[in-house]
């Protein structure tokens, strides 16, 4: 059953916009829903000591589509790459790639927020910061293709270009940053870049 927690804002380009680990509906325990809009930091995620040859388990669920031009294996060796830069190379991340009708219905559910967005977020723990342990799950990332690929086009990009820099912005979120102010912003945006980079690196990816 999802936290009856009121969830946060967390968008990048969308207006106002989860789902588990393989499902469409938090998991039991997940704290707030945020969707992803630009970015905000409220503090830095304390990283996990790294565990040599040890890979982040990733799970990667789709609803809605099909969803041309979007790989849930790229996803999720994307989300292998960006937990590999953090040094979170023993958790668990669960990740959703949706259509609009789904993070809509997600989005009014636990945001009160009738329209879809890009994506939202639903972290286990919550805190500023936090320690994660060895085999945590993380939290879900849910992201909307469609409106991924609207964003894409106004940005003049590649759609996988748009979803890994939601998918970053949102696994920040599960790790307690957060963008309230413009300098939690700069430090987020920052952050999420760091990331993008590091999904698209050519070093091999764990798993």
């Amino acid at each position: 059953m999802p936290s009856t927690k009121q969830p946060k804002r967390v968008s990048t380009r969308s207006a106002p916009g989860a789902v588990p680990r393989t499902g469409v509906a938090p998991r039991q325990g997940a704290s707030k829903a945020r969707s992803v809009s630009k970015a905000r930091s409220v503090s830095k995620a304390r990283s996990v000591s790294k565990a040599p040859h040890r890979a982040a388990r990733v799970a990667v669920s789709t609803q809605g589509g099909p969803f041309p031009g979007c790989s849930p294996e790229t996803v999720r060796r994307r989300a292998q790459k960006m937990l590999a830069f953090l040094g979170l190379d023993a958790v668990e991340l669960s990740v959703a790639l949706v259509d609009d009708r789904t993070i809509r219905e997600l989005n009014q559910a636990y945001r009160g927020y009738d329209k879809p967005t890009d994506v939202l977020a639903f972290a286990l723990r919550e805190g500023q910061p936090f320690a994660v342990v060895d085999e945590e799950p993380l939290g879900d990332v849910i992201l909307s293709v469609p409106t991924a690929a609207r964003q894409a086009k106004q940005a003049r990009r590649p759609l996988l270009d748009e979803l890994t820099m939601l998918l970053g912005h949102g696994l920040l979120h599960l790790l307690g940053y957060d963008h309230a102010t413009r300098a939690e912003e700069v430090v987020m945006v920052a952050k999420t870049r760091e990331l993008e980079a590091a999904a698209r690196s050519r070093a091999r990816s764990t798993g």
